[in-house]
């Protein structure tokens, strides 16, 4: 449930945040909206390519005339393959993309960001410094990438549960139960993933900080939206939980950092039994025994 700044990878609660990012009063539990994988940064700008500034006129419009004429074969319509080459050409982009993460993401484990050059990034992708740059506009680019795909994950499995009409009937221990199985069955699908969510972000840099506080935004909004339902069913104590679910989050953070660190240490049914019963501690509803507590 950590958080950064928003970028198109950022998924939101529908209708809770902005355009621009920052979470919107009134966050709503009904959905995430998703932009796909976009580019996290723009390439530089490339001074070393040949322009046509400064070449004689005549030689200007012949070099135009030949790259319009190489679009439409010179007779005003586009070849045949134009739009397959495109999809190529966008294909491309995205494995590129895909193999910097995926080499990210093991170097990250491995030898920590700190010690993760882009340099060295590049060199396990096999991909150039120059398209690391089309593609990322840093390396904390590339962090808050990974950790956006382990904390949408979670917030999906999250909204996935509520949209299952039973859970509008379901009383709050059930809701959180299945919500809290579901969250962490997610974000830790990959471990490697989950030390980079909740271990590696920490520390990494104010946009990191940023990213994460933006995310803890949206997690408190939907948390304070179920303490409330809970109070609306006289399960939970009338009181402001805004700050409460803040301190929840918190926990929540640390104990997956606990599980990222050594897996097995504890199996994910306790660790999210440790975290249902944290979550009803904190809404003041009394557990319902040690079954209730691990999902049972």
């Amino acid at each position: 449930m950590d958080t950064g700044r928003e970028s198109a990878d950022t998924p939101s609660v529908r209708t809770g945040t902005s355009r621009a990012g920052a979470p919107s009063e009134g966050a709503t539990r009904t959905g995430i909206s998703r932009a796909g994988t976009p580019r996290t940064g723009a390439a530089p700008a490339d001074t070393s390519s040949t322009s046509s500034i400064g070449a004689p006129p005549a030689r200007r419009d012949r070099s135009a005339q030949t790259r319009r004429d190489g679009r439409t074969n010179g007779t005003g319509h586009q070849p045949p393959g134009g739009d397959h080459t495109a999809g190529m050409g966008q294909d491309r982009r995205a494995q590129r993309r895909q193999r910097l993460l995926t080499t990210a993401l093991g170097l990250f484990t491995t030898r920590g960001y700190t010690g993760t050059s882009i340099e060295r990034i590049c060199a396990g992708a096999h991909v150039s410094i120059r398209a690391f740059y089309e593609e990322f506009e840093s390396r904390e680019a590339v962090l808050i990438a990974l950790h956006n795909d382990v904390a949408r994950a979670g917030m999906e499995a999250a909204l996935t549960v509520l949209s299952d009409p039973a859970a509008e009937s379901a009383s709050t221990r059930e809701r959180i139960t299945a919500l809290t199985h579901a969250y962490v069955d997610a974000v830790t699908a990959d471990p490697a993933a989950t030390r980079i969510a909740f271990i590696e972000v920490a520390g990494a840099g104010q946009a990191l900080d940023d990213h994460r506080l933006l995310w803890r935004g949206l997690w408190a909004g939907f948390l304070t939206g179920e303490a409330e339902r809970a109070v609306g069913r006289g399960e939970a104590v009338p009181r402001d939980y805004t700050l409460a679910m803040v301190a929840l989050i918190g926990a929540v953070n640390e104990l997956m950092a606990h599980w990222a660190r050594d897996t097995g240490s504890l199996t994910r049914r306790r660790l999210a039994g440790e975290l249902v019963h944290h979550a009803l501690a904190t809404l003041g509803i009394p557990p319902g025994g040690p079954a209730a507590d691990e999902g049972e």
